[in-house]
């Protein structure tokens, strides 16, 4: 059974974050399944560190992007918006090119709280990073 309460769809979340730092670095929206957004990210001179593997900073920009955005797809009121609150990862295993692939899905979907874990692996399925993203489900400005 799908969790959406705002159906998802790749072309509108690729709408919504264009010309934002999310297309900036290059992020694409994969799939969407009926619990989960999944996304890639290219490991590039935008997203890599001095020493040439991939920052930290982008996992966290992809995780928040993937988690964010599939978060405002779960909304039981449409007066609201849900926004981060509080991120953190674990970076497991470096990456020096190609592409990370992220996969977001809930923990907790709540009125007023979601949690949503994030795990991103290499081009060989290997892990890179987890993340778990708290995001404040409050009323549109």
């Amino acid at each position: 059974m799908a969790i959406w309460t705002r159906t998802p769809d790749l072309e509108h979340l690729a709408e919504a974050s264009a010309n934002t730092a999310v297309s900036h670095l290059g992020i694409e929206y994969t799939e969407i399944g009926d619990d989960y957004v999944t996304g890639r990210m290219p490991v590039d001179e935008r997203t890599v560190q001095p020493f040439g593997i991939l920052h930290g900073g982008a996992s966290v920009l992809l995780a928040e992007t993937l988690g964010s955005m599939a978060a405002n797809c779960c909304l039981k009121d449409p007066d609201t918006v849900a926004v981060g609150l509080e991120i953190n990862a674990n970076h497991i295993r470096p990456v020096t090119k190609g592409w990370v692939y992220g996969t977001a899905k809930p923990i907790h979907i709540g009125s007023a709280t979601q949690v949503w874990e994030i795990r991103m692996a290499n081009e060989e399925g290997k892990t890179t990073c987890i993340s778990r993203l708290t995001m404040a489900v409050t009323r549109r400005p």
